[in-house]
């Protein structure tokens, strides 16, 4: 390829194209959603009272049992609930999903940076804050899960608290938008929307055609 063709061509690989507005909204809705999720994952974390079963509360830091008929007593050994393992296997599931959050609030970090600074590494700092996401998805979706286990014998549906849900929904949303993120980053990779250009060589001439703009150049070597 002569000089001007590589010119061209590097011309258009580092062209930035325009985002849709749909592009647009639904990466604002993701960094939204995102937002969300770590408030309400915040919230049941530092709560930490899932379960509520036979008058007792079982959670992450404390365990409390409900006396003469209102008085509601805490403690923070969790071997006084009398359920196996409880009091060794709270210590990995809080600090999973405390870890969760942290993970979380560093990709919505990466997701806003991505969009504020549009720079040639936004779409790898967008490709690793959904990834983070996806992370702090499977550090939350384990703690809810081995909580569940730990205290099965214990388990009712109506039983479980608002911040137990609060973190469930958490970690769908955080799941959800993880792998949202990395799809519509596939779906409007540069290569998937340049689709216009094409380099051709016919008789002797190289003619780059991008709709509705045709130049043809000679394609003898360019001179200085």
């Amino acid at each position: 390829m002569t000089a001007i063709g590589a010119q061209a061509q590097r011309l258009l690989a580092h062209r930035r194209p325009q985002k849709s507005f749909f592009e647009t909204l639904i990466r604002s809705l993701i960094i939204l959603c995102v937002a969300i999720a770590v408030v309400l994952s915040s919230i049941s974390v530092c709560d930490g009272r899932w379960l509520f079963a036979r008058g007792q509360l079982f959670g992450l830091w404390h365990f409390c049992t409900v006396s003469n008929g209102s008085v509601l007593k805490c403690v923070t050994d969790l071997s006084l609930a009398q359920v196996e393992g409880l009091s060794v296997g709270a210590i990995p599931i809080r600090s999973m999903v405390s870890f969760a959050v942290v993970v979380a609030i560093f990709g919505l970090e990466l997701l806003m940076v991505s969009q504020v600074c549009e720079d040639a590494n936004a779409r790898r700092k967008w490709s690793m804050g959904s990834v983070l996401i996806l992370v702090s998805f499977l550090l939350s979706a384990t703690g809810v899960l081995s909580f569940s286990i730990l205290v099965k014998d214990h388990l009712t549906f109506t039983g479980f608290t608002l911040t137990y849900w609060c973190e469930f929904v958490a970690a769908f949303l955080f799941f959800l938008n993880g792998i949202s993120g990395l799809h519509i980053n596939s779906l409007t990779h540069p290569r998937n929307r340049i689709s216009g250009c094409r380099f051709k060589e016919m008789s002797g001439v190289y003619v780059i055609s991008q709709a509705p703009i045709l130049r043809v150049y000679p394609a003898g070597p360019m001179k200085k």
